[in-house]
């Protein structure tokens, strides 16, 4: 099926056009181009700021004028995931998309839903003729997702909106008025090689689920690096293990799916059996919630070289201590996350090692809690460690004037009460608000499942709804002080 003949067809013709124009984080230019040309051939005053950021502003349409001026905002960078046995270069092709009933997904890669479907709708009401709105400031960000690096160099003056609507979210029930802050943890250390001593074995895990590392962290799913972790314990003892290479995981922000290592043991036969017995316990473990985990274990092919068993014990005690999951719930916010790590990408080559970390909270000192603890697991290993991109969290403030509105128009329009909430996530309000502290803010979006994974899907009537919702949120804007 054409998913520009979807309903509303001018959200899904421009998701359509901005999916087919390459945009992974920290590789935007394409798509800034895409949204500047955009704007100008609107003639609608456009703008690119020093980072990178796309601002284009629309006047308020008549009879609108002494409203609140309002900032609608989305991030432009999308996660590039997918899967193993999908040819795709996320640099140059656009995303492949079909409908599946109720869903729009892609074809074995991430559809860029998230933050797309904002984009789209934010796109949408620029190039509308017969929205009522107040005067609009579209900001669209670059490099949400591995770094925040577009609203951490916005400055402070670029907006003048009294009011911003954050399009992120990925449940059309929810209203989200606060987020997490995050920071990257890496791990590193290189390593003289030797020669193998032993036989070698290669384990391969695959076939998980994934997901956003906050959003789906408290889900029970199987993170890839763990149970590797897990299963290279089972011989650290008795096995002579060398290490030889590791390759787990991908981005920071997603629950990695995938991971697989060769090493060399004292004995293949004793290792591969000790192994398989928790194999087996593993895939009982999750057999409820990851339906199509796959591990294999067998023996490989002799590489020349590998670390020594000293340096390999001591990666191996780190990934089966450094922390991974939920580190606190909220005490203040029911079943709410507040601190997490995911231990999103472990690789080992040629004797070099990275293992990269993203550590999330809602509460400073706990981000840096949690990250403490994974720079002592590391260093006692050995490994060099270094903080990065930290960037803080967004506190709520549930009685403000726009989330008291979108609750009104929700209960009207749809019978129920909205799920006003934090989330897990990281969002870009709190580092926006930062330079922006009198701007209310609240962040909504269209329910989207899988996001951070080649599952990702948007629900097609749930984007109907959020349109009718954004439409007459803008049309009820209220006046200026």
């Amino acid at each position: 099926m054409d998913i520009t003949q979807l309903e509303p067809q001018i959200i899904w013709k421009n998701f359509s056009a901005l999916n087919a124009v390459p945009r992974p984080s920290k590789k935007e230019e394409k798509v800034i181009e895409f949204i500047k040309n955009f704007g100008e051939n609107l003639g609608l005053e456009t703008r690119v700021d020093e980072v990178g950021n796309v601002i284009i502003k629309k006047p308020a349409t008549a009879g609108m004028e002494s409203r609140k001026p309002v900032v609608m905002q989305s991030h432009l960078d999308m996660v590039c995931q997918k899967n193993s046995d999908v040819n795709f270069d996320f640099e140059t092709q656009g995303i492949e998309m079909e409908v599946e009933g109720d869903w729009v997904k892609a074809k074995g890669t991430t559809l860029g839903a998230d933050n797309g479907l904002g984009v789209a709708a934010i796109m949408s009401v620029l190039e509308s003729s017969d929205i009522p709105h107040p005067a609009l400031e579209a900001l669209f960000t670059i490099d949400e997702e591995t770094g925040m690096t577009g609203a951490m160099g916005l400055k402070a003056g670029e907006l003048h909106g009294e009011i911003l609507l954050n399009l992120d979210t990925e449940e059309d029930d929810e209203i989200d008025i606060g987020c997490a802050g995050g920071i990257d943890v890496t791990a590193s250390q290189n390593y003289p090689l030797e020669d193998v001593k032993g036989m070698v074995v290669r384990i391969d895990i695959k076939g998980l689920q994934g997901g956003h590392s906050g959003m789906d962290i408290h889900k029970g799913f199987g993170n890839a690096n763990v149970i590797l972790g897990r299963l290279l314990f089972t011989g650290v003892y008795n096995q002579n293990i060398q290490m030889i290479s590791i390759d787990g995981g991908g981005l920071r922000n997603a629950i990695p799916r995938e991971a697989n290592a060769v090493l060399s043991v004292r004995n293949s036969v004793e290792f591969i059996e000790t192994a398989n017995v928790l194999r087996k316990a593993i895939l009982e473990e999750f057999a409820e919630i990851e339906k199509d985990l796959q591990i294999n274990i067998e023996t490989f092919s002799t590489p020349e070289k590998a670390i020594s068993e000293e340096d390999s014990k001591k990666i191996i005690f780190a990934l089966k201590a450094a922390h991974n999951g939920v580190y606190r719930m909220s005490p203040d916010v029911a079943d709410l996350v507040e601190a997490s790590n995911n231990v999103a990408r472990v690789e080992l080559q040629h004797g070099e090692l990275k293992i990269l970390n993203l550590s999330r909270s809602s509460v400073e000192s706990t981000k840096f809690a949690v990250a403490e603890q994974l720079k002592s697991v590391f260093e006692l290993a050995g490994m060099n460690v270094e903080f990065s991109g930290s960037y803080p969290g967004w506190k709520p403030r549930p009685g403000s004037e726009i989330v008291k509105l979108m609750e009104k128009i929700y209960e009207k329009d749809f019978g129920a009460k909205p799920h006003v909430v934090a989330c897990h996530a990281g969002l870009e309000c709190g580092i926006i608000g930062a330079n922006y502290p009198e701007m209310e803010m609240v962040s909504f979006g269209p329910t989207i499942r899988g996001a951070h994974s080649p599952d990702e899907k948007a629900n097609i009537p749930s984007v109907q709804k959020f349109w009718g919702f954004l439409k007459e949120i803008l049309a009820d804007i209220p006046s200026k002080n």
